[in-house]
């Protein structure tokens, strides 16, 4: 049986729209059950129901605090039968309490190979990456715990940093890069081949963590 996933949002979504493209492959393990975002605004909410995917918008600016948004969020992925959440551009951190609930079964994308360059989101990520004169960026997916960016990694996608680099260039490759690894990942969780045990990703069945190099 397919696991029914739900994504969060706060803006684009474009990581949202490779993780729909993916599972409309009839052997995809995973069904996109919802698209939720904080911002009602978010454009990722239209593409989302223009795929005839169900939609939410949860507005954090209306609660007073992080755990009564936690807690509506919560509701609204329980009663759509939610087994797994995907953070793609969700630029809201989550109660401990929340992140507990659903430990083992969140992942989010983060732009760089961590634990390189955590903690920063955004453009931020690959300014910093230019300012270091890294050679080699890229992307990671991991599992959502406490500890910002640090949860056990899942898999990676490396690409090169090139001289001629711009902001611009680096940020589109390193998103391509999201773009095939995203999928890949939520697959291999939706097949039950990894868990998180002892604050460690377990791969089950011989698989790999999954390691892709993008030039």
């Amino acid at each position: 049986m397919k696991k029914r996933v739900a994504i969060l949002i706060s803006g684009r979504g474009s990581n949202m729209a490779a993780l729909i493209k993916a599972a409309k492959a009839s052997d995809y393990p995973a069904e996109i059950a919802l698209v939720l975002s904080n911002r009602p605004e978010a454009p990722g909410l239209t593409i989302a129901r223009e795929a005839g995917i169900a939609t939410q918008a949860i507005n954090h600016r209306v609660f007073e605090s992080r755990a009564a948004f936690d807690n509506v969020v919560n509701i609204a992925l329980s009663t759509r039968n939610v087994d797994v959440v995907c953070l793609a551009g969700f630029m809201r951190i989550f109660t401990e309490e929340f992140v507990e609930k659903w430990r083992g079964r969140m992942i989010n994308t983060h732009p760089s190979l961590l634990p390189s360059f955590k903690g920063t989101h955004g453009k931020k990520v690959h300014e910093e990456v230019l300012a270091a004169g890294a050679a080699i960026s890229g992307a990671t997916v991991h599992f959502v715990t406490p500890e910002l960016d640090g949860g056990p990694i899942i898999g990676q996608a490396a690409v090169p940093v090139r001289a001629s680099d711009t902001l611009r260039s680096l940020e589109e490759r390193v998103l391509t890069a999201e773009h095939a690894l995203y999928p890949l990942c939520l697959k291999l969780l939706c097949e039950d081949r990894v868990a998180l045990d002892h604050g460690r990703a377990a791969f089950i069945d011989g698989a790999d963590p999954i390691a892709l190099w993008l030039g």
